[in-house]
Formats: C-alpha cells, sequence, structure tokens
C-alpha cells in the first residue's frame, strides 16, 4: 500500500498526461488507459507504464523504472 495517498493524487494525472505526450509524439497510440495505468503497442507486444511510480513491463523492453528509461527504449 502507497505510504502518501494524497501525494498520489496530487502527481499522478499530471505524470500520466506527461507520459501520454512524451508517448505519442515518438509515434505510438495509446490502446489502453485507466486512473493509473497506460498501455500501448511495441513491435507487437502491449507495454504497460504506470506513471506515478515509474513503473513500465512488456516482452519487447527490459522492465524498469522511469519515464526516460522507458522513452530510450521505444525511440523509433
Amino acid at each position: 500500500m502507497r505510504q502518501d495517498i494524497e501525494r498520489q493524487k496530487e502527481f499522478e494525472p499530471k505524470r500520466i498526461e506527461f507520459a501520454k505526450q512524451q508517448i505519442k509524439s515518438l509515434g505510438y497510440k495509446i490502446t489502453f488507459e485507466c486512473s493509473t495505468r497506460i498501455e500501448f503497442v511495441f513491435r507487437n507486444e502491449v507495454i504497460k507504464f504506470f506513471p506515478y511510480s515509474g513503473w513500465h513491463t512488456g516482452k519487447t523492453i527490459k522492465d524498469g523504472r522511469g519515464i526516460n528509461k522507458l522513452l530510450k527504449q521505444i525511440r523509433l
């Protein structure tokens, strides 16, 4: 369970919007979005990104943490 739910509520929407902008700017289409997760397709596999924690996972990338690390892996 999160330590600071209020902090998460404050920052999560901003992080989701920033992540969406960055992913779209690389030419990817967001295929799923909810209040805690973004999904898109990279090399025919679904990539899941959790903007508040920065966690990203999927078959065609190396799992890790941080939007910049994700963006570095998915550059066309």
